[in-house]
Protein backbone atom coordinates (compact mmCIF):
# COMPACT_ATOMS: atom_id res chain seq x y z
CA UNK A 1 0.00 0.00 0.00
CA UNK A 2 1.18 3.24 -0.82
CA UNK A 3 0.53 6.68 0.92
CA UNK A 4 -1.57 8.18 -2.02
CA UNK A 5 -5.50 7.68 -2.22
CA UNK A 6 -7.69 8.26 -5.31
CA UNK A 7 -11.03 9.71 -4.75
CA UNK A 8 -13.24 9.82 -7.50
CA UNK A 9 -15.74 12.35 -6.73
CA UNK A 10 -19.68 11.88 -7.42
CA UNK A 11 -19.28 10.14 -11.24
CA UNK A 12 -22.77 9.17 -11.13
CA UNK A 13 -25.58 8.89 -13.62
CA UNK A 14 -27.33 11.60 -12.89
CA UNK A 15 -24.31 14.17 -14.35
CA UNK A 16 -23.99 12.36 -17.65
CA UNK A 17 -26.19 13.32 -20.73
CA UNK A 18 -29.30 11.11 -19.94
CA UNK A 19 -29.77 11.88 -16.64
CA UNK A 20 -31.52 14.34 -14.15
CA UNK A 21 -28.73 16.53 -13.87
CA UNK A 22 -26.65 16.26 -17.02
CA UNK A 23 -22.60 18.15 -16.00
CA UNK A 24 -20.65 19.67 -19.33
CA UNK A 25 -17.90 17.55 -20.48
CA UNK A 26 -19.12 14.59 -18.08
CA UNK A 27 -18.28 11.89 -20.48
CA UNK A 28 -14.78 13.20 -21.03
CA UNK A 29 -13.90 13.98 -17.33
CA UNK A 30 -15.28 10.39 -15.94
CA UNK A 31 -13.01 8.48 -19.45
CA UNK A 32 -9.72 10.08 -17.46
CA UNK A 33 -11.22 8.82 -14.13
CA UNK A 34 -11.30 5.46 -15.43
CA UNK A 35 -7.51 6.03 -16.28
CA UNK A 36 -6.68 7.57 -13.05
CA UNK A 37 -8.50 4.66 -11.87
CA UNK A 38 -6.69 1.93 -13.36
CA UNK A 39 -3.30 3.46 -12.60
CA UNK A 40 -4.09 3.64 -8.96
CA UNK A 41 -4.71 0.32 -8.88
CA UNK A 42 -1.76 -1.04 -10.62
CA UNK A 43 -0.47 1.06 -7.76
CA UNK A 44 -1.55 -0.35 -5.14
CA UNK A 45 -3.09 2.91 -4.01
CA UNK A 46 -6.06 3.32 -1.83
CA UNK A 47 -9.21 4.04 -4.09
CA UNK A 48 -12.11 5.77 -2.29
CA UNK A 49 -15.32 6.21 -4.07
CA UNK A 50 -17.90 9.42 -3.12
CA UNK A 51 -21.15 8.41 -3.67
CA UNK A 52 -23.68 12.12 -3.37
CA UNK A 53 -26.91 11.00 -2.36
CA UNK A 54 -29.98 13.61 -1.69
CA UNK A 55 -33.52 13.82 -0.43
CA UNK A 56 -36.46 11.64 -2.14
CA UNK A 57 -37.82 15.03 -3.17
CA UNK A 58 -34.23 16.80 -4.94
CA UNK A 59 -33.94 17.11 -8.44
CA UNK A 60 -31.24 14.52 -8.87
CA UNK A 61 -28.95 12.06 -6.66
CA UNK A 62 -32.42 10.87 -4.95
CA UNK A 63 -32.03 7.69 -3.06
CA UNK A 64 -32.87 4.14 -4.62
CA UNK A 65 -32.68 5.80 -8.18
CA UNK A 66 -30.11 5.08 -11.38
CA UNK A 67 -29.23 8.55 -11.03
CA UNK A 68 -27.96 8.25 -7.90
CA UNK A 69 -25.73 5.16 -8.84
CA UNK A 70 -22.03 5.28 -9.82
CA UNK A 71 -21.12 5.15 -12.91
CA UNK A 72 -20.65 1.91 -14.75
CA UNK A 73 -17.05 2.97 -15.77
CA UNK A 74 -15.67 3.39 -12.87
CA UNK A 75 -17.23 1.06 -10.22
CA UNK A 76 -16.13 -0.01 -7.45
CA UNK A 77 -14.44 -3.39 -6.45
CA UNK A 78 -15.54 -5.39 -3.37
CA UNK A 79 -12.07 -3.85 -1.48
CA UNK A 80 -12.94 -0.29 -2.37
CA UNK A 81 -14.36 2.24 -0.25
CA UNK A 82 -17.70 3.63 -1.22
CA UNK A 83 -18.31 6.33 0.90
CA UNK A 84 -21.74 7.98 1.03
CA UNK A 85 -22.73 11.78 1.70
CA UNK A 86 -24.81 14.89 1.96
CA UNK A 87 -23.47 17.21 1.34
CA UNK A 88 -20.47 19.12 -1.24
CA UNK A 89 -17.48 18.34 1.29
CA UNK A 90 -17.21 14.86 1.28
CA UNK A 91 -15.48 14.60 4.86
CA UNK A 92 -18.37 16.30 6.51
CA UNK A 93 -20.82 13.80 8.55
CA UNK A 94 -18.90 11.24 6.63
CA UNK A 95 -16.09 8.51 7.64
CA UNK A 96 -13.48 9.74 4.73
CA UNK A 97 -10.78 11.40 7.04
CA UNK A 98 -10.65 8.25 9.38
CA UNK A 99 -10.31 6.09 6.34
CA UNK A 100 -7.56 8.14 4.87
CA UNK A 101 -5.82 8.54 8.30
CA UNK A 102 -6.14 5.02 9.35
CA UNK A 103 -4.50 4.35 6.18
CA UNK A 104 -1.53 7.00 7.23
CA UNK A 105 -2.46 8.55 3.74
CA UNK A 106 -0.20 11.57 3.02
CA UNK A 107 -0.82 12.53 -0.53
CA UNK A 108 -4.83 12.93 -1.99
CA UNK A 109 -5.81 12.66 -5.71
CA UNK A 110 -8.97 13.74 -6.72
CA UNK A 111 -11.30 14.16 -9.75
CA UNK A 112 -15.41 13.86 -10.69
CA UNK A 113 -18.03 16.49 -10.48
CA UNK A 114 -18.92 19.40 -10.32
CA UNK A 115 -15.50 21.57 -9.42
CA UNK A 116 -17.34 24.26 -8.40
CA UNK A 117 -19.11 21.99 -5.19
CA UNK A 118 -18.13 18.88 -4.51
CA UNK A 119 -14.59 19.25 -6.02
CA UNK A 120 -14.06 22.48 -4.60
CA UNK A 121 -15.43 21.92 -1.09
CA UNK A 122 -13.71 18.68 -0.46
CA UNK A 123 -10.04 19.56 -1.96
CA UNK A 124 -10.25 22.85 0.26
CA UNK A 125 -11.30 20.20 3.25
CA UNK A 126 -8.37 18.18 1.90
CA UNK A 127 -5.84 20.33 2.37
CA UNK A 128 -7.25 22.11 5.49
CA UNK A 129 -6.31 18.99 6.59
CA UNK A 130 -3.10 19.06 5.83
CA UNK A 131 -3.11 16.44 3.04
CA UNK A 132 -0.76 16.86 -0.35
CA UNK A 133 -3.60 17.19 -2.74
CA UNK A 134 -3.67 16.84 -6.44
CA UNK A 135 -6.28 17.80 -8.58
CA UNK A 136 -6.72 16.30 -12.33
CA UNK A 137 -8.17 19.18 -14.18
CA UNK A 138 -9.93 17.09 -17.21
CA UNK A 139 -11.15 14.53 -15.14
CA UNK A 140 -13.65 16.58 -13.15
CA UNK A 141 -16.62 18.72 -14.50
CA UNK A 142 -18.34 21.71 -13.59
CA UNK A 143 -21.97 22.74 -14.69
CA UNK A 144 -22.91 25.95 -16.23
CA UNK A 145 -24.26 28.54 -13.59
CA UNK A 146 -26.68 31.78 -13.70
CA UNK A 147 -25.63 34.56 -11.06
CA UNK A 148 -27.42 37.68 -10.57
CA UNK A 149 -28.72 37.73 -14.40
CA UNK A 150 -25.13 36.53 -15.67
CA UNK A 151 -25.11 33.11 -17.95
CA UNK A 152 -21.51 31.45 -17.21
CA UNK A 153 -20.63 28.90 -19.23
CA UNK A 154 -19.48 25.53 -17.90
CA UNK A 155 -15.82 26.02 -19.07
CA UNK A 156 -15.54 29.51 -17.84
CA UNK A 157 -17.24 28.11 -14.04
CA UNK A 158 -14.42 24.94 -14.59
CA UNK A 159 -11.74 27.79 -14.69
CA UNK A 160 -13.24 29.93 -12.21
CA UNK A 161 -12.51 27.09 -9.31
CA UNK A 162 -9.39 25.53 -10.61
CA UNK A 163 -7.38 28.97 -10.65
CA UNK A 164 -7.28 29.62 -6.98
CA UNK A 165 -7.46 25.98 -6.25
CA UNK A 166 -4.31 25.85 -8.00
CA UNK A 167 -3.11 29.04 -6.64
CA UNK A 168 -3.28 27.98 -2.66
CA UNK A 169 -4.97 24.65 -2.07
CA UNK A 170 -3.62 21.78 -4.65
CA UNK A 171 -1.74 21.25 -7.87
CA UNK A 172 -4.16 21.30 -10.74
CA UNK A 173 -2.61 19.10 -13.74
CA UNK A 174 -4.34 17.13 -16.68
CA UNK A 175 -4.55 13.49 -16.64
CA UNK A 176 -1.97 12.72 -19.15
CA UNK A 177 0.60 14.70 -16.83
CA UNK A 178 0.08 13.03 -13.79
CA UNK A 179 -0.15 9.31 -15.02
CA UNK A 180 3.37 10.36 -16.53
CA UNK A 181 5.31 11.54 -13.89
Amino acid sequence: MTDTALILVDIQNDYFPSGAWPVAQMEEAAANAARLLTAARSHGDLVVHVRHEASAQAPFFRPGTPGAELRTTVQPTPDEAVIVKHRPNSFQGTGLLALLQNRNIKQITICGAQSQMCIDATTRAAADYGFRVTVIDDACAAKEATFNGQDVPAAMVHAAFMAPLAMSYAKVITTDTYLTT
